[in-house]
């Protein structure tokens, strides 16, 4: 019996864990899509005017001068934008909605929560599914600002890119790395917390022996 409940609370404190850490996830992948530092201007090389930072992002680009003066523009025109800025915008914003699905999910299906704690195996089943669904959601993510990231590494050490128009990672790429690795790490849990077939059940204990009659009769 204590064995059996130990267990029971340590898969619940690893799922409240694995929740916890994908939720923060889920909130710096919306901080990183919103941001505007995914990339920013460089100033390797010689003959840089440093008198204002350029940065852009995947909603609107800013300058920054040596004054602390900031002006952004947004994007004019959708079908105008690079297909990589586009191709990041539909992985980030499908992060975030399977982000807010698998917590909705997730909520269901842990052993903290009181929903469908009458069928424990179907609650585990849940829980599974939350947790999968936070791993997708992590590698979109991933996906999406590792893609970035290469573009931007590919075209600083093109030869034919001028040298005031070299970018370097931002701070929003940072941010997106550490979100999605907390998603996926959070997904795992919720997925490791779950028990194998059967563990649901009642424990079985051995029968008692003690009131058993003896099948004998002494005088």
């Amino acid at each position: 019996m204590p064995s059996f409940w130990s267990s029971k609370m340590a898969n619940a404190g690893i799922q409240l864990l694995g929740f916890t850490l994908a939720f923060f996830g889920f909130i710096g992948t919306i901080a990183s899509t919103v941001m505007v530092e995914w990339k920013a201007s460089s100033y390797a090389g010689d003959n840089i005017i440093t008198a204002q930072a350029l940065y852009e992002g995947l909603w609107k680009t800013c300058v920054s001068q040596s004054t602390g003066q900031v002006q952004c523009k947004v994007y004019d025109s959708l079908l105008q934008l690079p297909g990589i800025v586009q191709g990041a915008r539909g992985l980030m914003l499908s992060s975030i909605l399977l982000c807010f699905i698998s917590i909705l999910v997730a909520v269901v299906g842990m052993k903290c929560t009181t929903c469908m704690s009458e069928l424990p195996e179907q609650k585990d089943k849940v829980a599974l599914s939350g947790g999968i669904i936070f791993i997708i959601a992590g590698l979109l993510a991933l996906v999406g600002t590792s893609w970035y990231g290469h573009r931007i590494a590919q075209d600083f050490y093109n030869p034919f890119t001028p040298t005031n128009a070299r970018y370097e990672f931002g701070s929003a790429l940072f941010v997106g790395w550490g979100a999605a690795c907390l998603i996926i790490i959070g997904g795992g849990f919720l997925c490791c917390s779950c028990p194998n077939k059967g563990s649901g059940k009642a424990p079985r204990y051995p029968a008692s022996h003690s009131a058993a009659p003896s099948g004998r009769d002494y005088v």
